[in-house]
């Protein structure tokens, strides 16, 4: 998802936002937070074409807000790169450095585009935790599920320590500690090394081992509800198994079983 916009419209498509904090996870993942102007309203699990001003043109991409709605500035986690048009330029921003922000966030992993149920599975792989890192800060999602469950693998283990981080910061926070304590459940898997879950996502749901790992029933479209986000083998993979089990995808026009955001960045 890229994009050009003509200069003199910028300021109407745009909000400029002042980066104030980076973090380097690894050598191939990093988060950054910015300011957040007043008038920016999004659903969280959406997100926005985020970029820089490159040679007097803006450079950007689709990225989900990884802050909650709620919270006065923006966040956003992200893959480097090295070739990237704009992750190998992106990932050199420190704070005082200016960012661009679409002004009209859009997306179909927003609570409203599921059907009432039991259980709320978040199968991520990647940076694609970050709609989910969203989700899992809005106390809605635990009003409407008595579960939620983030799944999210990766490579390696180090590659955990983002989604890790989150989880154990909403466990603790002041206001949603308490909210989250017996529902927000948090499961990794690692495919390149040792780890205590080992294995793709796909194969993890369908052999079961995902579900008894967490002491639950197989996944069942009577009770359960599943949102998508992460790399195409994941969510091609589990459309296939979902839609082949009488799953209905969701959207905005008609709430379903299960949704998938396809405008992931991996560059």
């Amino acid at each position: 998802m890229n994009a050009e916009v003509p200069v003199k419209q910028r300021a109407s498509v745009f909000n400029v936002e002042t980066v104030t904090e980076v973090h380097h996870w690894t050598d191939r993942l990093f988060n950054f937070r910015c300011t957040r102007d007043p008038s920016f309203r999004f659903q969280n699990g959406q997100f926005a074409m985020i970029g820089l001003e490159i040679d007097g043109k803006p450079l950007l991409r689709a990225y989900s807000m990884a802050s909650a709605n709620h919270e006065e500035f923006l966040e956003f986690f992200s893959i480097k790169v090295p070739d990237g048009p704009l992750t190998s330029r992106l990932q050199l921003i420190q704070p005082g450095d200016k960012v661009l922000i679409g002004k009209k966030p859009t997306g179909t992993l927003v609570l409203d585009n599921l059907r009432p149920g039991k259980r709320l599975f978040l199968l991520s792989t990647g940076t694609g935790i970050a709609p989910f890192v969203s989700l899992i800060k809005d106390p809605e999602a635990y009003d409407r599920f008595e579960k939620v469950i983030l799944v999210h693998g990766c490579r390696e283990v180090a590659e955990l320590a983002y989604g890790e981080h989150i989880v154990k910061s909403v466990r603790e926070d002041e206001l949603l500690g308490e909210l989250v304590v017996d529902k927000l459940v948090h499961y990794t898997t690692v495919t390149r090394e040792a780890h205590a879950h080992r294995g793709r996502i796909p194969e993890l749901i369908a052999n079961h081992h995902l579900t008894d790992d967490l002491g639950l029933p197989p996944i069942d479209k009577a009770e359960d509800r599943i949102m998508l986000c992460g790399s195409p083998g994941l969510l091609d993979d589990m459309r296939h198994m979902l839609v082949g089990l009488g799953w209905d995808e969701g959207n905005s026009g008609e709430p379903g079983d299960f949704v998938i955001e396809r405008a992931f960045v991996e560059r």
